[in-house]
């Protein structure tokens, strides 16, 4: 007597297998390889290393606000309450044209800002995440001498969010 699984059928039956298995692969969005003793965390001033004045204080409200959406960690007051330290610095803020008008002003502009970033477990000392040039773009229009400062103003707020959401998200990937 012929004991035998027919082909097609030993076939879907790997292939459920491996599917079921796989490698596991993927990414650590909740920070999973943080120290879950990891709770509270202090947001130290940031140094601001450009001609731009506040531009610190709404990289670093753009970061905790990351920190208190990811729901996490508990954002405390000072340093002796805290389980780890984030750390920042505006290294840089450029802008740079992109298109200009036939009365070579421009038309659109790019700005990049450039941070150092840092989050530390307090009680070890150890580096949990650290990038020392950490950058993001916004373009915006130029639609007028006068209206110049009013985009650049948005564009600064944009970029600032969303530097602040992609650093955040890096953080909790481990990357």
């Amino acid at each position: 007597m012929k004991i035998g699984i027919p082909i097609p059928r030993i076939i879907i039956m790997l292939i459920t297998f491996l599917t079921l298995t796989g490698c596991g692969y993927r990414f650590s969005g909740g920070g999973e390889y943080i120290d879950p003793v990891v709770r509270k965390v202090f947001i130290e001033p940031f140094a601001n290393r450009t001609s731009q004045a506040n531009l610190e204080d709404t990289v670093r409200l753009a970061i905790t606000d990351w920190f208190i959406r990811g729901q996490r960690f508990q954002i405390v007051d000072n340093e002796d309450q805290a389980d780890a330290l984030f750390r920042g610095a505006v290294q840089s803020l450029t802008t740079t044209p992109l298109s200009t008008r036939t009365t070579n002003l421009a038309a659109e502009e790019r700005m990049t800002l450039t941070l150092e970033l840092s989050f530390e477990d307090r009680r070890t000392k150890k580096v949990i995440w650290k990038d020392g040039n950490f950058s993001g773009i916004q373009d915006y229009p130029v639609a007028s001498l006068s209206d110049t400062e009013t985009a650049r103003k948005n564009a600064l707020s944009k970029l600032s969010r969303d530097t602040a959401e992609r650093a955040y998200r890096m953080m909790m990937s481990g990357f």
